[in-house]
């Protein structure tokens, strides 16, 4: 028998929801809601990832007790059962519940008995996962009904991604250039180099104005955790969009002390931006490897001459390349596949 509320999440449905909604979390907030009406849970935390690493950068979440989303996102790195970087399918835990890290320290003390755990992944990368916790066991049918679902939902993230590369205005930017946060092994902030408030107020606003919660910055530190434990080998990084057009990655590395952790956040180098745009587009290896090289200033003879092709095969590449992307021109193309170049230079000439 089929659900109610399952002809809201259907793909056509979810597609519309993804072209109309004004960014990742106005999304996210709105299949919750029609999530609701199938699957009835009572906390969650959807995370949008990095597509390379599957390292967490934008976490939208509601858990019983907010002031332990530190150590909640610690435990979740730190558990192998139904970790999203090993699921092929959506998974609840069931009778194995108490083989989670996470269940028994984090979340059987609100009463939570069962997590149905969603990876958001599909042929160009992984783009987030969704944990649903629920204080009465999930059915027999739910990670089937989750399957059905996750292709929409992982589409639906990945079209706003691309989005992101659409500037809706002047790119933002901190002034003060990268910056530096010191965590400790709990994930508590240790100090904090001078700009990194407005680097975090332009990577996590909020609404209020009020201090955000550094999560992107405690989400590539528990990768760092996990690597250490053997747990998952993905780099601690993760790249994560900023408002106009403009990217930011975050990289957690070890103090030599041994005694805290790192988390640097600085601009996107040009081609981490090209590797995003280009898995957030769909884009073919091929189509990727002919958008890097026409980054350098190639041209269609130059571009052929790398890729051992004919210049009619480049520009059917190209072709593709702009139906993708929505784009009309090179300079189109790199401008939002760069950012916005200054004028007269190499890439604004093309």
């Amino acid at each position: 028998m089929a659900r109610p509320g399952l002809r809201e999440l259907q793909p056509s449905a979810v597609e519309r929801l993804a072209r109309d909604a004004e960014d990742s979390r106005v999304l996210r907030t709105e299949l919750l809601s029609r999530l609701r009406r199938v699957i009835d849970f009572d906390w969650y935390a959807w995370v949008l990832t990095d597509p390379t690493t599957s390292v967490g950068v934008d976490p939208l979440a509601e858990i019983p007790d907010p002031s332990k989303i530190p150590a909640t996102i610690r435990l979740r790195y730190l558990t192998s059962l139904n970790r999203w970087t090993t699921l092929d399918h959506p998974a609840t835990l069931g009778s194995r519940a108490a083989e989670s890290r996470l269940w028994r320290e984090a979340q059987a003390p609100y009463g939570v008995v069962d997590v149905a755990s969603v990876p958001l992944r599909d042929r160009h990368g992984c783009w987030g996962f969704l944990d649903l916790w629920s204080t009465h066991p999930f059915g027999a049918d739910a990670p089937a009904v989750l399957a059905g679902l996750a292709p929409q939902l992982t589409s639906a993230v990945r079209r706003v991604r691309a989005r992101s590369f659409h500037p809706t205005g002047p790119e933002a930017a901190p002034a003060s250039g990268p910056t530096v946060l010191i965590l400790g092994e709990d994930l508590s902030i240790l100090d904090r180099a001078q700009g990194s408030e407005s680097w975090l107020q332009l990577l996590l606003p909020q609404p209020d104005g009020s201090r955000p919660v550094p999560a992107c910055a405690f989400n590539v530190a528990a990768q760092l955790l996990a690597r250490e434990e053997g747990i998952d080998d993905n780099d601690a990084m993760a790249r994560m969009p900023l408002p106009g057009g403009a990217w930011a990655t975050l990289r957690a590395t070890r103090l030599e002390s041994g005694h805290a952790i790192a988390v640097t956040i600085e601009h996107t180098s040009a081609r981490d931006r090209l590797d995003v745009f280009a898995r957030a587009h769909g884009l073919s290896a091929r189509e990727g490897d002919i958008l890097s090289i026409i980054a350098t200033g190639a041209d269609t003879t130059r571009t052929a001459e790398a890729l051992r092709l004919s210049p009619h095969t480049v520009q059917d590449h190209l072709k593709s390349v702009f139906a993708k992307t929505g784009d009309h021109s090179r300079r189109e193309l790199l401008a939002r596949a760069l950012g916005a170049p200054p004028a007269g230079s190499a890439v604004a000439a093309l």
